[in-house]
């Protein structure tokens, strides 16, 4: 492989994240998406009671309940569900699929239960919106 060749993948290799989390709109996330994550849903936890103690790729930051998140814990939590999201197959994104009912097309397990039983939850809407929302 030529030098120029190698030096075009280094280049590709080291945009291709910035491409990803830009193609993603952080404003819409924060209004539409971020608060689903600290809502209580009835039967359930919050997300964020689970996931910002989590050692998983699902972190969110510790929140209070009640509190906000501050501009910097939105946009950490804007980069770590970033990366739940298929980009080429936004319906595949584990961000969508992963909390969802086996029966609505859902991951077989999710140790946080079901959060939405079907894809016409109001909030799994907004999150697929949000997926679909590209800039």
């Amino acid at each position: 492989m030529t030098l120029t060749r190698l030096a075009l993948l280094a280049t590709i290799a080291s945009i291709t994240p910035l491409l990803i989390g830009q193609a993603l709109d952080y404003e819409s996330y924060k209004k539409s998406v971020e608060p689903i994550f600290a809502k209580k849903r009835p039967g359930h936890a919050r997300c964020v009671a689970c996931h910002s103690a989590a050692n998983n790729s699902f972190r969110l930051q510790p929140l209070a309940e009640g509190a906000t998140w501050t501009e910097e814990q939105s946009r950490r939590n804007f980069d770590s569900v970033s990366k739940l999201v298929n980009q080429t197959k936004p319906e595949a994104s584990l961000l969508l699929i992963h909390p969802l009912a086996p029966e609505a097309g859902g991951d077989i397990f999710h140790s946080g239960g079901r959060q939405f039983l079907s894809k016409d939850d109001p909030d799994w809407k907004a999150i697929a919106d949000w997926i679909g929302k590209r800039k």
